[in-house]
């Protein structure tokens, strides 16, 4: 059985969220190690609230949307810290039962790089959950689909047929060739990417959309961030500045304040500046979000 959600309301979410929630332990270094045996000191680190879509849901609450996110948690002492922290940040969380909870172990530099450790994943959702799953989402505005196994389920639902609300999903750092992407890119009515596997972001993005989506958008870390239109229209904003403390998260509170505007009826440009109004909430931060620092 899964760890006590929150309580959950008889409504659907506005956006429903499915996808990956962990407990993750951050480790800063003052560079990646190289791949030989050495000794390295830590500058410092601390354990968290982890996870894109846990990340991308405590945004979303922030900015006072009604969101729900949907995630395998485990029975165990990492599902009940999850728990406890999302509750923190108001998200309400529909818990789907796995036999151990997702964990990271990150190793990071103050520059942003990071090397993400899996120590234990999720077991594979049951097809009764999937079903619950692909309901929920399929009720709410906006379905924001995540990277994962679970998502990676959804989308090949979605390709063969199956309704729902539209599709948004964070690609992360997609270099226009991955199989595991290609589902998630042909599903999706947004399409979301940073920069980091890519010379030409522009090009990246039409790629995308040339499969499907209507708008995709690439965050730019310190020069900003771009988006595309189906219909050709551009449109580019400067990041904010902001005394950074951590970049986890950042891509995350930015997805969440450019659907927030796109909620709102805003245009294009006004979505990209306050997604990245939003993303500096995340790097002022050591958590995914402040109200995390409360419980850990």
């Amino acid at each position: 059985m899964p760890p006590a959600s929150l309580p959950s309301s008889t409504a659907a979410a506005r956006v429903a969220v499915g996808g990956p929630a962990s407990w993750n332990h951050l480790i800063l270094l003052d560079r990646l190690p190289d791949p030989v045996p050495h000794m390295q000191f830590a500058l410092g680190d601390h354990h968290t609230l982890g996870g894109t879509s846990a990340g991308k849901a405590l945004h979303l609450a922030d900015e006072g949307i009604e969101v729900a996110l949907h995630a395998l948690i485990g029975d165990d002492e990492d599902g009940r810290r999850v728990v406890t922290a999302l509750a923190a940040g108001n998200v309400r969380l529909e818990a789907y039962t796995s036999e151990r909870t997702e964990r990271h172990a990150n190793l990071m530099t103050p520059a942003g790089e990071r090397v993400s450790l899996y120590l234990s994943t999720p077991s594979s959702p049951s097809a009764a959950d999937l079903d619950r799953m692909e309901a929920a989402l399929g009720e709410a505005e906006v379905a924001v689909v995540d990277l994962s196994e679970v998502g990676a389920a959804l989308v090949e639902r979605r390709l063969v047929g199956a309704a729902g609300a539209p599709i948004w999903t964070d690609l992360h750092d997609y270099d226009g060739a991955s199989p595991f992407h290609e589902p998630f890119v042909r599903a999706a009515d947004v399409v979301f990417m940073n920069d980091d596997a890519t010379g030409d972001p522009w090009a990246l993005m039409q790629s995308c959309l040339d499969r499907g989506p209507r708008i995709a958008v690439c965050t730019l870390g310190a020069q900003g961030a771009i988006a595309l239109g189906a219909t050709g229209e551009r449109s580019e904003v400067p990041a904010v500045a902001v005394d950074v403390i951590d970049t986890n998260g950042a891509g995350d509170a930015f997805f969440a304040g450019f659907l927030t505007a796109s909620l709102a009826g805003e245009d294009l440009t006004s979505c990209l500046a306050a997604g990245a109004r939003q993303a500096t909430v995340a790097l002022a931060s050591e958590h995914l979000h402040p109200a995390v620092a409360a419980v850990v």
